[in-house]
């Protein structure tokens, strides 16, 4: 019999949804020693919890997360709440002895990041396991990318080039939480950049040393007040006429910053950048090759080999759906039968669960330790645009 791994999910929201269809699909498209049963699922209002519940498939449902970590049936506690929230619940997830999953960014603040690295390295000393859902990781081009680094095929590293780019948040989104600093911590370098900090260091293997010439802006200072939570990331119903609540949180972040290896990299974070929906990008240029990604168009991969006769360079399109060469895909559809968003996070709940039963990730999953890191450049990031200087990564601890 298959080991099962019962898991506690905590919120109902655009982060939840995903979460669920993943824990719901892996043992479906998997083959694995642990298959992951949907026990229970944590909201704020008991309609919505229970019609998530019976939407899902989950067991149960109810309005106190901390029943979960009481009961038996439940083996790991899926964290998918507004940031500020994050540190409480994981670190009371982590002294119960349940594993735990939590979104990104880590916490809203460095602070609240740094106890929950502590809670897990207490807890892992126990055998307790705890990731961050960095999920473009599981996509098969950026997971081949990192395969081809670790492989050499780029030679030296001499740029990394990372953005995210969304146009969601102009001046007819409304003040929804990820626009409250005291909730979100930050808005598009938190939400945005963390998953391009993570990429960069995930697919070079390398760090950042320093972080420099970090620019921060707020473009909309006022936004309507909503009735009720809203949207998850693209408006709500906004109140009564004329009220609107002040934004605390950047609007774009825009850094630059140097690595131990000696590449020099940039990173841009915004949702005010029209047209572009959903571009998280990386370049990387390095002495025998060069790749890039863009996430609006998630199954290839761009490769250059500079190894090639000079007449034969030139930007080649690796579609990455083949099942001999490229991470996860074997286990969805025949090659170019492409794969999406959803898939990404299907393939992370298959690496916790590999790890769960004894075996490998495919590729490294993030762990709080890991993420931390992470916390710690988006720190330097806003010293240095609030404080106009460079900072050393040796000055955030």
């Amino acid at each position: 019999m298959p080991k099962t791994v019962g898991i506690g999910l905590i919120g109902t929201g655009f982060m939840g949804r995903a979460h669920a269809n993943a824990w719901g699909g892996v043992n479906r498209f998997f083959s694995l020693r642990a298959k992951s049963v949907l026990d229970t699922v944590a909201g704020i209002e008991e309609a919505d919890a229970d019609a998530f519940a019976q939407r899902w498939c989950f067991g149960r449902s109810t309005t106190d997360w901390r029943s979960m970590l009481d009961d038996e049936r439940i083996d790991l506690v899926d964290v998918t709440t507004p940031n500020h929230m994050h540190a409480p619940m994981a670190i009371e997830a982590l002294a119960s002895g349940r594993h735990v999953t939590c979104e990104k960014p880590m916490a809203g603040t460095l602070e609240d990041a740094r106890s929950m690295r502590d809670a897990a390295r207490k807890a892992g000393r126990k055998g307790v396991h705890a990731w961050v859902w960095f999920n473009y990781r599981r996509c098969p081009a950026v997971a081949f990318a990192h395969q081809l680094v670790k492989r050499g095929r780029l030679g030296r590293i001499f740029h990394v080039r990372a953005q995210y780019l969304q146009d969601w948040g102009g001046p007819e989104t409304p003040l929804l939480w990820r626009f409250v600093g005291k909730e979100a911590g930050s808005g598009a370098h938190g939400d945005l950049n963390a998953h391009i900090i993570d990429m960069a260091r995930f697919v070079t293997g390398d760090e950042l040393t320093e972080v420099t010439g970090a620019i921060e802006e707020t473009f909309i200072k006022e936004r309507a007040i909503v009735d009720g939570p809203g949207a998850a990331i693209s408006g709500g119903r906004a109140g009564r006429r004329g009220r609107t609540g002040r934004s605390t949180v950047d609007d774009c972040l825009t850094f630059m910053g140097r690595m131990k290896g000696g590449a020099v990299a940039t990173f841009e974070a915004t949702r005010l950048a029209t047209g572009n929906q959903n571009a998280n990008k990386i370049e990387i240029n390095g002495e025998r090759g060069s790749l890039r990604f863009d996430f609006e168009r998630m199954n290839v991969l761009e490769w250059w080999d500079n190894t090639l006769d000079p007449g034969l360079r030139g930007w080649n399109r690796i579609m990455c759906t083949d099942s001999e060469a490229h991470p996860y895909v074997a286990n969805y559809w025949p090659a170019a039968h492409l794969i999406g968003y959803e898939h990404c996070f299907t393939s992370m709940c298959s690496d916790i669960l590999r790890v769960l039963s004894g075996r490998k990730s495919v590729v490294p999953l993030p762990t709080f330790e890991d993420a931390y890191v992470t916390q710690r450049v988006l720190h330097a990031a806003t010293l240095s645009a609030r404080e106009r200087r460079p900072v050393k990564m040796s000055e955030v601890r």
